[in-house]
């Protein structure tokens, strides 16, 4: 018989079980409040906003948009990729430009151009044809299905001539001008005829070959493409 064990005391009981309780509740409010400030604390984070990627200028041609002769950066793609951005457009410039094609060169490479789903593609083709001599009727077709084909994948499209050396015959020459703008007016799309009409007058444009631009030659090209673009450009 344990001599030292005393009868429970009601009223100490009662206090232990209130303490018991209040120490519960208070250890209850304490975790609920700590939730509520890890919850204001660390948010659930926000969804990334979509990139927006770059609308492309693909300038798609032979060797005067390939920059044949200059040193690198000196196109007239660059030049142009130099006015968009000193005027704050957001645009990339590709140069999709081959020495030596033919537009039949650039109908062969129309789905490399399609995969860039450009905005706007500059259309230089044709000097290549009239310097081979090749069938006017040819050219006319192959520049047509060019343009057609951008236009109906949604690009828009400005069309870019030039003119041959009057050695290649009055009739040959004059058809041969005349190709640019049967094509622009088929298709409704802008067009310079004769992208070097302002350009063999000016000392310096012209490399000693008397076909391909010099880094001048290639600025002033620039600058007859910028009153085109700017009603197809956004900022």
């Amino acid at each position: 018989m344990n001599l030292n064990c005393h009868p429970e005391d009601p009223e100490r009981s009662e206090w232990g079980r209130r303490t018991l309780r209040f120490a519960n509740m208070t250890r209850a409010l304490t975790l609920i409040a700590a939730l509520l400030f890890l919850s204001s604390t660390y948010a659930a984070p926000r969804p990334p906003v979509p990139h927006r990627p770059v609308p492309v200028i693909d300038c798609f041609g032979d060797s005067i948009t390939a920059g044949y002769g200059v040193d690198p950066g000196k196109s007239y793609p660059d030049d142009l990729q130099a006015d968009l951005d000193l005027r704050g457009y957001t645009y990339r410039i590709v140069n999709s430009g081959i020495s030596g094609n033919t537009t039949k060169d650039g109908v062969d490479r129309l789905l490399e151009i399609l995969r860039l789903h450009p905005a706007i593609v500059i259309v230089e083709f044709g000097g290549n044809d009239g310097l081979r001599g090749l069938p006017i009727t040819d050219t006319r077709r192959n520049l047509n299905t060019i343009v057609s084909t951008l236009l109906q994948a949604g690009s828009k499209v400005i069309l870019a001539g030039i003119t041959l050396p009057p050695n290649y015959g009055a009739d040959y020459v004059r058809d041969f001008n005349e190709t640019f703008t049967l094509v622009a007016t088929q298709n409704h799309v802008p067009v310079i005829p004769n992208i070097y009409l302002h350009v063999y007058a000016v000392p310096n444009a012209i490399q000693d070959d008397g076909v391909h631009p010099t880094a001048k030659g290639a600025r002033l090209v620039a600058d007859q493409f910028l009153p085109l673009l700017k009603p197809f450009l956004q900022k």
